[in-house]
């Protein structure tokens, strides 16, 4: 199994567009101890030719003009991309689909939830349905997808942001938001890139991947209110943070895998600095902060 981290960044990107936060201000001053990161995707295969993207950001379409193994190879129209496959309904993992609007066919693998999100906006209708195969993915129930084995499994989390209504049920477990378990023959792949809390359910279904791609948006709880970027904590978010006593580090520091890597990474996480106390907390843990272009062969 080849695995792409075709985009490493948390929503926004890094620099976000918008944002001269401490670490987006590095970036944008060209400092070398920071660099720039598209929005969180994978790219998975089983034997090297036929590709399925875990989520497809807002950033599809540079990062497939970024990986060579994802251009088209064949007479005149032609992709190696042959399945997506989504954990969350969030803009920066299914905005994405709309660039692959261009009748190519693909399957679109989803929770029964998330499909139906996709089936009540009409943008998504750009989809044809007679070359874009939907394909509902039960919790806990394996699907074979391109060679590769792929269950998805709840994950403590909310709603996408744009269907936050009222008071919002946050650490939920539901098929809104999924961690994958990813195999080929006896390898496993794990990926959780959102997740508001570290569950006793959740260190049981990683025990014993090879790799992990875990959610470390931000390195502390208060780290946007702290900026004075937003009110929003992480665990308001849907995401634990990295840092901090209920924090990921800490809540994984025993857990039975192999590899730990963390990715969609906040622009405003200072882990994001190479040289930094953050990274250096990482790193000391053993995790690896996931950067685009980063491949594993398992």
């Amino acid at each position: 199994m080849r695995i792409i981290v075709i985009g490493s960044a948390a929503g926004g990107g890094f620099p976000q567009w918008n944002c001269r936060c401490p670490t987006c201000r590095l970036a944008w001053a060209g400092d070398p101890r920071v660099s720039a990161r598209t929005q969180s995707s994978l790219a998975v295969s089983a034997d090297g030719r036929s590709w399925i993207l875990v989520n497809a950001s807002p950033d599809l379409r540079q990062q497939i003009l970024a990986t060579p193994a994802l251009h088209p190879r064949d007479g005149s129209r032609h992709s190696p991309i042959r399945a997506v496959v989504l954990t969350n309904g969030d803009v920066d993992h299914v905005a994405g689909l709309l660039t692959l609007r261009e009748r190519q066919s693909f399957a679109l693998h989803a929770s029964p939830s998330l499909h139906a999100m996709l089936d009540a906006d009409p943008v998504f209708a750009v989809l044809d349905r007679g070359l874009v195969t939907r394909h509902a993915m039960e919790l806990g129930r394996p699907s074979a997808v391109e060679g590769l084995s792929v269950t998805p499994f709840a994950v403590p989390g909310k709603v996408p942001l744009f269907l936050e209504s009222g008071e919002v049920a946050l650490g939920t477990e539901t098929d809104m938001t999924v961690g994958l378990d990813i195999r080929a023959g006896d390898r496993r792949a794990v990926h959780v890139p959102g997740c508001a809390a570290v569950t006793p359910a959740l260190l049981d279904r990683i025990r014993g991947a090879d790799l992990l791609l875990f959610d470390g948006t931000t390195y502390t709880d208060d780290e946007m209110p702290r900026l004075g970027l937003s009110e929003k904590t992480a665990a308001r978010m849907g995401h634990v943070a990295m840092g901090g006593p209920g924090g990921s580090l800490a809540a994984l520091a025993g857990a039975e895998v192999g590899a730990k890597v963390y990715l969609h990474i906040n622009n405003t996480n200072p882990a994001l600095v190479e040289g930094s106390a953050e990274r250096g907390a990482v790193e000391a843990a053993g995790w690896r902060v996931a950067h685009d272009g980063m491949e594993f062969a398992l």
